[in-house]
């Protein structure tokens, strides 16, 4: 982005930003001390996920962004990151442009080669992310969500073993027996979205809810990327006589992802010029991952007295053919079985306070996963250095056949943990969080293997011996955190806290480098929140220290090695709001401000057989831009007319750990939504990328200097109709 375009944008939020403190200050002074008339222009949305008890978002200590009903209903939600993109402190992106998503919270989880890690997902309660710190959205249904609350950085008692925060998908309740809807869309490149909601109460004390959704793409604009996805929901809801609650859910999904090719630099420039991925180089085209998921869950909730309790269960076997760089992974089964006890306790110390607590537990358990050599692939005689023999190199894979075995693996993780926190009120504006977390998790593997693939000689080979290697790992997790919350008035607030977290490194990662430690960030921060009638703002500034960050190197032959830096510091502000324009416009801003650096890391650089330290200390962490903006313009008339502007853009970075080179971001990615609703007829059109900018969702360097892209989405519409009933 050229300088004197990058200080406009710069201004311009900025300004917008000073606009709505000037309102937020001027409202202050002109308040009278009624707080009856005060209340009448605070208006705060809700939230469950920092303190596990529901508070108003202002209350909290911690920065929280919460995507309501609203702007989920003005996105197509094919994937997660349509409501999710910019959020201030959030980069989101989708590789595949299927279910999958790239999510990085405050530089934690931009390790992952794949996937979602170092944060934790949670729906409705129950944790969709594993003992390793892996998070899965193939089974969550993008159409049956109520609201999404995003907690940042360390400190949510949810949060085990995730250092880049927490978040929450709430789904629609299925005490909600107004909300039924049969919906259709169609749109370019493929997209087809069908779903349908339909809940009865079969008398004063059950409710039954069943969702069905159906999301495809083609994306015929590159090679290797469909992607198709059923799910069923059924949801029971039981009102007990003593006031109690019982929801159980039983769901079923099938997710079949195929993952396009990466590009070289000029393969890059070429789809620029285009807007079409044709023919690559990269050795790997047939990628993806197919999955069948079967999901219960079971939550209970009653009141004694003062006294809530909330146990939940829940039960999980997924299973996938998972082809990916050097093999295909087939695993029969994955069975997870977990359960989470909880408590609040309403009493007085200091004045009113709250005690939550409770304690978790979860297996992983899998047996027979197996690895397997691609069927089909290309290869040319490769004659290697020194006196190892002539090796036939794989060029290119031809399909996703699986070949001869590999390896296989058993596999438990499990996970115990114990958290409590105590918010107490000593006076009517003081509101002080103090608790914690421990955790302790395990990882018992054992892996017999019958041959592998070499990344250096980009062959496979077979060895004279099975070879069986046992992993037996375990990571004790301490996270307290002190937080408190001053109202300076019903307006706004101003918050402090310091908080602990720990992070494990996933299961992938221990297996290939077994003295890798858990990492542990520590954070400092301050707010300010404000919240009225028409308009609202959030303010954080923060410091966080990660001793033994985990960090990904990514070695010449293609390979990412694991390695534990001594001390990364990241500072960062983010800064979220929003302000009415008369009666029916809303004007929204996000900024983030990033400086994330190595402050101790030694970079082990692969020269052939060699391994050689490189002091990177000094430098900033790759693939998190500096600054980070998002403006939207919402519309919402009385007649039923609505419509929805957003535009979001990443700065530059850096595209390794050496900080070689910088890849430019993009600027004003736009999407647009126009819909018309009478009675109980709505429809409307979403466009993404409305300019067609192409541009990459990620660019990789590695230490020999060689570049990878991954290609953004063109322009895409996409027609709803949707009857509500």
């Amino acid at each position: 982005m050229p300088i004197n375009k990058y200080n406009h944008l710069l201004k311009s939020t900025l300004t917008f930003s000073l606009l709505v403190v000037s309102h937020a200050l001027y409202a202050v002074d002109t308040q009278s001390d009624d707080t009856d008339a005060l209340a009448d222009d605070a208006v705060d949305t809700i939230s469950v996920t920092a303190s596990r008890i529901a508070r108003g978002t202002k209350e909290v200590p911690a920065a929280i962004n919460v995507v309501d009903a609203k702007r989920i209903d003005a996105e197509k939600m094919q994937n997660i990151k349509d409501a999710v993109r910019g959020t201030p402190g959030v980069l989101i992106d989708s590789n595949s442009g299927g279910y999958s998503s790239r999510l990085i919270i405050r530089g934690a989880g931009q390790k992952a080669n794949y996937g979602v890690r170092e944060i934790m997902v949670i729906r409705d309660g129950v944790p969709m992310t594993d003992p390793d710190s892996f998070s899965r959205f193939d089974f969550i249904d993008t159409q049956d969500i109520e609201r999404i609350e995003i907690t940042k950085g360390p400190g949510s008692l949810y949060g085990s073993g995730s250092s880049g925060g927490t978040i929450q998908i709430i789904s629609k309740s299925v005490f909600d027996v107004d909300g039924n809807r049969v919906k259709v869309g169609i749109g370019e490149e493929g997209q087809e979205n069908l779903h349908f909601r339909y809940s009865q109460e079969l008398n004063d004390s059950n409710t039954v809810l069943v969702t069905g959704s159906h999301r495809a793409a083609d994306n015929g604009w590159r090679e290797w990327n469909e992607f198709d996805t059923q799910q069923l929901s059924l949801k029971h809801g039981l009102m007990l006589e003593n006031g109690a609650t019982l929801e159980t859910e039983l769901s079923y999904s099938q997710a079949d992802l195929q993952l396009p090719a990466s590009l070289t630099e000029s393969e890059f420039e070429a789809y620029r010029s285009s807007g079409e991925q044709r023919n690559t180089s990269s050795q790997w085209q047939n990628s993806g991952r197919y999955s069948t998921i079967w999901f219960f869950n079971s939550r209970y909730e009653q009141e004694f007295g003062n006294l809530v309790f909330k146990p939940r269960v829940y039960f999980n076997n997924w299973d996938h053919y998972h082809p990916v760089t050097g093999a295909i992974n087939d695993n029969p089964g994955t069975n997870v079985l977990g359960t989470d006890i909880e408590f609040a306790y309403k009493h007085n110390l200091l004045g009113v306070s709250t005690l939550v607590g409770g304690v978790t537990a979860r297996l992983d358990k899998t047996d027979g996963a197996e690895k397997y050599r691609y069927a089909d692939i290309v290869t040319t005689p490769y004659d290697p250095p020194g006196p190892a023999p002539v090796v036939d190199q794989i060029v290119r894979t031809l399909s996703d056949r699986k070949g001869s075995l590999l390896s296989t693996e058993d596999a438990a993780n499990t996970l115990f943990g114990l958290f409590m926190q105590e918010t107490v009120r000593p006076t009517d504006r003081l509101t002080i969080d103090a608790g914690f977390r421990f955790d302790r998790m395990n990882f018992d593997i054992e892996e017999i293997a019958y041959g592998e693939y070499s990344w250096s000689t980009k062959s496979y080979s077979t060895f004279a011996m099975p070879v069986t290697t046992k992993t037996d790992a375990t990571f004790d997790l301490f996270s307290p955190k002190l937080g408190a919350t001053y109202a300076l008035s019903r307006t706004y607030s101003l918050y402090g806290m310091v908080a602990q977290s720990g992070q494990v490194p996933s299961e992938s990662e221990i297996q290939s480098n077994p003295n890798l430690d858990a990492a542990t960030a520590t954070n400092m921060e301050v707010g300010l929140k404000a919240r009225a009638k028409d308009w609202s703002l959030d303010l954080s500034v923060y410091r966080t220290t990660v001793s033994d960050e985990i960090v990904s190197v990514l070695q010449p032959s293609g390979q990412s090695e694991f390695q534990n830096a001594g001390e990364t510091l990241k500072k960062g502000l983010e800064l979220s709001g929003k302000v009415a324009l008369g009666r029916y416009f809303w004007l929204g801003a996000n900024y983030a401000y990033s400086d994330y650096r190595f402050e101790d890391f030694k970079e082990l650089v692969r020269t052939g057989a060699t391994l050689n330290a490189v002091d990177r200390s000094g430098n900033q962490t790759p693939f998190v831009p500096n600054h980070q903006f998002s403006l939207s313009l919402d519309y919402d008339h009385p007649s039923g007319f609505k419509a929805r502007l957003q535009t979001d853009s990443w700065g530059s970075y850096y595209m390794d750990n050496a900080n070689t080179e910088k890849y430019d971001g993009y600027d004003f990615l736009t999407s647009l939504m126009v819909g018309y609703e009478t009675g109980p007829h709505a429809i409307s059109i979403n466009v993404d990328n409305l300019f067609d900018k192409r541009y990459a969702t990620e660019v990789k360097k590695d230490t020999s200097g060689n570049k990878t892209y991954y290609a953004g989405a063109p322009r895409a519409a996409m027609l709803t109709y949707t009857y509500r009933f």
